[in-house]
Parts: C-alpha cells; sequence; structure tokens
C-alpha cells in the first residue's frame, strides 16, 4: 500500500529539509507546491493569487493521484493550511488505499524569523517579503486535535530527528 504523506508548516520551519530527508527512506517521491509553482513562473514569498493557487492545487494533487495510483509512496511538501486543504488530500489518500500520515513540522515564530534572517545572509532559498511572511503567520492553520498529526518540533529537528 503506497503512502501519502503530507507536510504541515510554516515557511521556514524546515519542510522541505523533512521532505528530502524522508523521501528516499520511504522511497517517495516528493511533490513541491512550490516547485510546481516555479515551473508555472510563480513565488509564494511575494504573494500569490487565490486562483493561482487552486491551480497549482490542481497540479500536486493530479501528481500525487498519478503516482499512488500507479503504487509510488508521495510526500507532499505544503504548508498544508488551512485544514480544508489537509481534509482534501485525507480524502484523496482513501480514494486511492494510500496510508496517510500528516507530518506538522512546528517551529516556534521566534525560530521562523531567526532563520528567514539567516538566510538573508546565505542566499539558500528565496525570500519571503515582510507582508507575506506576518500575513501567513497570523493565518497558518495548525492541525486540529482530531487530525492526528505527528508533530515534529526544532528540539526534533536539530537533535538529528530520523522517521
Amino acid at each position: 500500500m503506497p503512502k501519502l504523506v503530507l507536510l504541515c508548516g510554516t515557511s521556514f520551519s524546515g519542510k522541505s529539509t523533512v521532505a528530502r530527508t524522508l523521501a528516499p527512506r520511504l522511497g517517495a517521491t516528493v511533490v513541491s507546491l512550490d516547485e510546481i509553482n516555479a515551473r508555472r513562473g510563480l513565488w509564494g514569498g511575494d504573494g500569490i493569487p487565490v486562483e493561482e493557487w487552486i491551480r497549482t492545487h490542481g497540479e500536486a494533487t493530479a501528481e500525487t493521484r498519478e503516482l499512488l495510483s500507479t503504487g509510488t509512496s508521495v510526500i507532499v511538501d505544503d504548508t498544508s493550511s488551512p485544514r480544508f486543504l489537509r481534509d482534501a488530500w485525507r480524502s484523496l489518500a482513501t480514494e486511492v488505499e494510500a496510508e496517510f500520515t500528516l507530518l506538522y513540522v512546528d517551529i516556534d515564530h521566534a525560530v521562523i524569523h531567526e532563520r528567514r534572517k539567516a538566510n538573508h545572509a546565505t542566499r539558500q532559498r528565496q525570500d519571503v517579503s515582510d507582508e507575506v511572511l506576518a500575513q501567513h503567520l497570523a493565518d497558518f492553520d495548525p492541525p486540529h486535535p482530531d487530525e492526528s498529526a505527528v508533530y515534529l518540533s526544532s528540539v526534533d529537528l536539530a537533535s538529528g530527528w530520523a522517521p
């Protein structure tokens, strides 16, 4: 049975790092909404209109459905906020008979700001504007208790967490 692992967390929480670490261990393919946006000539750090996010999610869903239907496990790398998006991924897993795991990378906002500041010096990844990050952090909807999320904290990640 293929696995669908849905990552959830704010910008600069470490979701992509978790995805890259976890993928080879699960024999999974990473479906990254940031990468889909990049292919489409979009960057979320500048703000993306809702209708463009809907198109990106459609592409991610189609890619994920195709991979899962061939027996390939998938890790979806996205913020996965708000809840209705998480529910849609959960429904997709049920539809294609895949095992579903919601993995929440729960990082304190102070750490997020430290990582973003460090990124200003290294430019390891594209930045997120002040306005977009502030709105993102204010609107972020973390998993609810009934979603049975697996939580990863900055302590877990710093201690060499391994899936």
